[in-house]
């Protein structure tokens, strides 16, 4: 349960919005398998799978909701196999040659006669609505995947004024000066990793892994006029993770400081411990994103225009 990504988004305008509502709207948008023709599906699942019917789980005016998407599976090498079939009996029987637009044509029949028997591939998608912090916590390492569930969420609630939180200062630009000066705001420090990247040139990429990064040769490149793109940070003791240059939050770990709270607590189910795991998550992660973006140097006003 516990996120190890973070994409923010920041509600523009306030949203009146209660677990039972958010659950009563889901709920016309469950989640069902595949057809046998479909690509893929996408519905709301309980966040506690099989322990649990409830779409919404809530605490203290959090709301953990989770997508379930599956994907029909079609490697493109067994389509073109047996399209090369089909075109090799098709010249071989009738002494010609197959077009351009006969070859995609069959292509579509091909796919569709396999689309019965391809692999379904199942994926959950958790993340969790904060009104008291005007935000949605999604737990994906991409963004497309992060606006796959915010299109789920407004086909089910009609409407979500969202936009993806923005800091006044430029990630890549506040983690270049960071490892620049090794001075670092807001109880955060510099990890042992980074990407430097230079503008100049797409392919002039360098990955660096357990280092310090306030080395000479670090502090060279940047010499040079390569920029911070992603870099290792941890804060408070608390979490460990990966910025980059989109404020996309990667690899977040939390401290055993923090494991051990939640592990302090007695519980008697899945459910109990999935409550008190949620509760102890969303308080760390609520004091963690103000501190990240006091330290980017505040919000940009666009949100709350």
């Amino acid at each position: 349960m516990w996120f190890k990504n973070l994409q923010l988004y920041r509600f523009t305008q306030p949203v009146e919005l209660t677990a039972e509502l958010l659950a009563e709207q889901l709920s016309g948008h469950l989640f069902e398998p595949c057809g046998s023709q479909e690509l893929f599906r996408a519905g709301w699942v309980s966040p506690l799978g099989r322990h649990s019917d409830e779409l919404v789980h809530e605490s203290n005016g959090y709301f953990m909701v989770c997508s379930k998407r599956q994907d029909k599976i079609l490697p493109s090498s067994v389509v073109n196999d047996f399209l090369e079939e089909q075109v090799q009996e098709i010249e071989s029987t009738e002494s010609r040659k197959v077009s351009r637009k006969e070859r995609t044509s069959l292509k579509e029949e091909v796919i569709f006669s396999l689309m019965p028997k391809a692999f379904p591939r199942s994926s959950l998608q958790f993340a969790y609505i904060s009104l008291r912090d005007s935000l949605l916590v999604i737990n994906a390492s991409s963004e497309k995947r992060a606006e796959d569930l915010i299109q789920d969420l407004r086909e089910a609630l009609g409407s979500l004024p969202l936009i993806p939180l923005v800091a006044n200062n430029l990630p890549i630009d506040l983690m270049t000066q960071w490892v620049n000066s090794g001075e670092l705001t807001d109880n955060f420090e510099l990890g042992e990793e980074c990407e430097l990247r230079d503008n100049a040139d797409v392919s002039g990429v360098i990955r660096c892994k357990n280092q310090n990064l306030s080395s000479d040769e670090i502090l060279n490149h940047l010499k040079t006029g390569m920029h911070v793109s992603k870099l290792a940070l941890s804060w408070n003791e608390r979490v460990e993770f990966v910025l980059d240059e989109k404020m996309a939050v990667k690899r977040l770990r939390f401290s055993d400081l923090v494991q051990e709270k939640a592990d302090e607590t007695e519980v008697d189910d899945v459910a109990g411990q999935f409550d008190v795991d949620f509760t102890i998550m969303t308080a760390e992660l609520s004091q963690f994103v103000t501190a990240l973006m006091s330290a980017m140097g505040g919000e940009t006003d666009s949100a709350h225009q």
